[in-house]
């Protein structure tokens, strides 16, 4: 069972990686436009009011910003489409189809107002105003249509309704259960809601140790979505504080900064992006830094491409998401200690009298709102900062490399396999050979791929020989559990599983 679930975390991971690349790189994207546009950079760079440089700069923002509003709809697809056995192209298709299909039964329920719905959060999403669970309905979704994929996309029906067996019939089955998870999915998340917002209530209460649980709980929510619910409470309500009437951390912030004195105001930035700038600057980076040391030679250039987008998303804007979604599921332990982190990192901005507000964690806003503002203490984010790049490197690059762990990208890219593999007589050859490597035809279970490696679920690992599969070609092999190995080819490898494949058939 453990190596059943630690093979599942593996492959959803692998899923994302087509969306959290997009996210790192309409991160930097959005984080400078933004950073453009604020009145302190355009008032010391005057040609950023030009008009058409401010056309350019706002459809940059505008147009990157859109990414980051469908994770959840791009979670469903990649990984309908990541999980999919056969027939990939269907389960993507389906993956959409089911997102939006759940959409609207969300929203018929919401409409009809027969409970209470207001402690969630309800937002309009692909035109639907609707209940927004933020990246974990993708991946429900994404679930439940790979699941319903594998399992109805060959079934056959008589011959006076044939049409819509096999293919057709999984956007059919999708449609049908996404529609009836959308119509009871309110019902299930309103009490979650409902105690997301009365831990909100004890947060605000709890001192330093508040302070703590709310950063912690701010990461830990961050693959829900509801984390979202749990900033809005603080920034916009009577959790984050009160001051002259004004209601929220954020927006007492924003109209106080340049009223009072900025010590006045320490006891409402302790909720704000002070206390995500040490991790997000630093440890992050730091984390980043260690994947890629771990990662195998052979897809080191990827990854490579993928931290140092990330990294700037991270460091230069607060956008967490691509480096947080790289090893969230590959590695929960890491997400957990990175979460915990997190809460120290609130913390002991606040307990050091750090004076920085405002949502981002990123060097924007260190600068803007810290750096460029006498007595906000920013020196204190550099002095942590330092400490968490140095905890954050060890604590990865150690926990990385006694688990064998490394993401997984597109590692190649793919090339003419006739040329790369020979004739088909030779790939018959090398399939062979591959499969008596993995030890035999009755100590395989499952043979899938992707850019660069077969990825084999097999029943004894002691049978498996390192030496014939590496006679194969092999330019590397990972074992992961004791249930699944990892055998790396490079752009070749589609011609060896779709091989291997027919010949488990025989």
């Amino acid at each position: 069972m453990k190596d059943k679930i630690i093979q599942f975390f593996s492959n959803l991971g692998r899923s994302l990686m087509m969306p959290i690349a997009a996210l790192a790189a309409c991160g930097i994207v959005l984080g400078l436009s933004s950073a453009l546009m604020k009145p302190q950079v355009v008032s010391l760079l005057p040609f950023l009011q030009i008009a058409s440089i401010k056309f350019i700069i706002l459809a940059l923002y505008k147009i990157s910003a859109v990414v980051f509003t469908l994770i959840p709809v791009l979670f469903a697809i990649s990984i309908a489409l990541g999980l999919a056995k056969e027939d990939k192209e269907i389960a993507a298709f389906a993956g959409f189809i089911g997102y939006y299909t759940f959409l609207v039964g969300s929203s018929l329920v919401i409409s009809t107002e027969v409970i209470n719905f207001s402690a969630m959060k309800i937002s309009t999403i692909l035109g639907v105003e609707t209940l927004d669970m933020g990246a974990i309905a993708g991946i429900i979704i994404g679930l439940l249509t790979a699941y319903l994929h594998n399992k109805f996309h060959k079934i056959a029906f008589p011959a006076a309704i044939a049409f819509y067996g096999g293919k057709r019939f999984v956007a059919l089955i999708v449609i049908l259960c996404s529609g009836i998870l959308g119509l009871i999915m309110p019902f299930i998340w309103s009490p979650i809601s409902v105690v997301i917002n009365s831990i909100g209530s004890l947060i605000a209460n709890a001192g330093a140790f508040g302070v703590f649980i709310y950063g912690m709980l701010e990461r830990l929510l961050i693959p829900t979505g509801l984390h979202h619910v749990l900033n809005g409470l603080f920034r916009t309500t009577t959790l984050g504080g009160v001051y002259e009437g004004v209601e929220g951390c954020l927006n007492i912030f924003l109209q106080f900064i340049d009223k009072v004195n900025i010590a006045e105001l320490a006891p409402f930035t302790k909720f704000l992006g002070q206390g995500k700038m040490p991790y997000m600057m630093f440890g992050l980076p730091a984390a980043a830094y260690a994947i890629y040391k771990t990662t195998p030679t052979e897809k080191k250039g990827k990854v490579k491409a993928l931290m140092i987008a990330g990294v700037a998303a991270s460091a230069i804007s607060g956008i967490t998401e691509p480096l947080e979604f790289s090893f969230m599921f590959i590695a929960p332990q890491l997400f957990l200690f990175h979460s915990v982190m997190g809460g120290l990192s609130f913390m002991l901005m606040s307990v050091l009298g750090v004076v920085i507000g405002n949502t981002g964690g990123g060097l924007i806003d260190f600068f803007i709102w810290g750096v460029f503002q006498p007595g906000s203490n920013w020196y204190w984010v550099i002095i942590v900062g330092i400490v968490y790049a140095a905890i954050y490197y060890f604590v990865f690059k150690t926990y990385l490399s006694k688990k064998n762990l490394s993401i997984d990208v597109n590692a190649e890219e793919p090339t003419n396999t006739n040329e790369e593999a020979g004739t088909n007589d030779k790939l018959f050859e090398i399939a062979k050979t591959i499969i008596d490597g993995l030890g035999g035809i009755d100590n395989i279970v499952n043979v899938n791929n992707c850019m660069s490696r077969l990825r084999v679920d097999v029943k004894e690992m002691n049978k498996i020989d390192d030496n014939i599969l590496k006679a194969t070609g092999s330019i590397g092999i990972v074992k992961p559990s004791s249930t699944h190995i990892q055998v790396i080819y490079g752009p070749k490898v589609e011609s060896y599983a779709d091989k291997v494949r027919e010949l488990l058939k025989y």
